[in-house]
């Protein structure tokens, strides 16, 4: 009696407890696991009728489809992980859209994360999106971040696209913008308009894409005989608050510029706020130029002179690089960089007479 009951209640238990698997619809509808599974799958192969008999059993026993277990036994999955160093830039909100977009015309979740840039939360982030299997990740790297290190947690063969700044070491695909003649182009323009004081204000030294557009503005300097003073290269995060409260270190030493080069829109964004509060006009008293054309700096006060970078369009080319990467794993790594132009607004008026 005792042995009846104490039989009866395991496998009470283990029914209770035990999750619904294939084989059980399978034999429920009295069709093959194979049929189950491409069924699951959504694959066409499986006639009307019975396609509606397994999603009707599917529905009776709540099925719930353990999609990050299959794709391990396919080796394959719907989603793409694109991590960002820095979402509140607009730049990268319009970035991730147009990433979002391209691999959603193609089948593709897009699972998003955000390191804020930091080396350790960036680690944090991806250790995390590797639970989900994706098939590939577009990253942004955080300010700092190091290549062996990302190694260890992607593994040696993942499908990795850089974005917006490079890593010694890293063997992945890498897109970025044309940083150097960017800001050249920015620097001429102003040099153009009788600025011969310019600084070049906001990001940091050591990130790539920053010490690109420093040579750029460099450069420009060179080949009109003009010199980039050491105190004029102000460094900041690169967003609009540090922006605004460095502003005043542009005139620390009583010798003040005429004009501005900016890291990125949203850094002079943050140096026209800046000198306002100081009484300075910019595009009026002050010039003042950006980088990458973000929505706002059409309708800024006044309209931002910037270098055409396109962030959404960037997104759709950053996925069909890394589809292309999947669809030829085996391929060398590839170095795209996308051209800027410049777009001549308010903000760069002639210096004052």
């Amino acid at each position: 009696m005792s042995n009846d009951t104490s039989t009866a209640g395991k496998s009470t238990r283990r029914t209770g407890k035990r999750a619904v698997t294939v084989t059980d619809i399978a034999q429920a509808v009295g069709v093959s696991r194979a049929t189950v599974s491409l069924v699951l799958r959504g694959s066409p192969l499986v006639n009307v009728d019975t396609r509606a008999r397994v999603e009707a059993e599917l529905r009776r026993q709540r099925y719930v489809y353990n999609r990050t277990a299959a794709n391990l036994r396919r080796r394959t999955s719907s989603s793409i992980a694109l991590v960002i160093n820095d979402l509140s830039n607009p730049f990268f909100a319009e970035f991730a859209s147009g990433v979002d977009e391209a691999l959603g015309g193609k089948g593709y979740v897009t699972l998003l994360g955000s390191t804020g840039e930091s080396p350790e939360r960036q680690q944090a982030v991806l250790s995390t999106l590797m639970e989900h299997t994706p098939t590939g990740f577009i990253l942004s790297p955080a300010e700092g971040s190091d290549a062996a290190q990302l190694r260890q947690v992607l593994g040696t063969h993942a499908n990795v696209l850089l974005f917006n700044r490079e890593l010694p070491g890293a063997d992945w695909d890498f897109l970025t913008m044309d940083n150097q003649q960017g800001a050249y182009l920015a620097t001429r323009h102003l040099i153009e308009r009788g600025h011969r004081d310019i600084a070049f204000f906001g990001g940091h030294a050591a990130s790539s894409s920053c010490h690109q557009r420093r040579a750029g503005y460099q450069q420009a300097l060179a080949e009109a005989g003009l010199q980039a003073r050491p105190q004029w290269m102000i460094e900041s995060a690169p967003n609009r608050l540090e922006a605004a409260a460095r502003t005043g270190e542009l005139f620390a030493d009583g010798q003040r510029p005429s004009a501005a080069v900016c890291y990125n829109d949203t850094v002079a964004l943050g140096l026209m706020l800046g000198l306002t509060s100081r009484g300075i006009r910019p595009g009026g008293d002050f010039a003042v130029t950006g980088f990458d054309d973000i929505s706002e700096a059409a309708v800024a006060v006044p309209p931002l002179t910037t270098l055409i970078a396109d962030p959404r369009e960037r997104g759709r080319q950053a996925a069909a690089l890394l589809l292309q990467r999947l669809d030829d794993p085996d391929a060398p790594p590839m170095r795209t960089v996308a051209p800027v132009q410049l777009r001549i607004r308010e903000s760069s008026a002639a210096r004052p007479t």
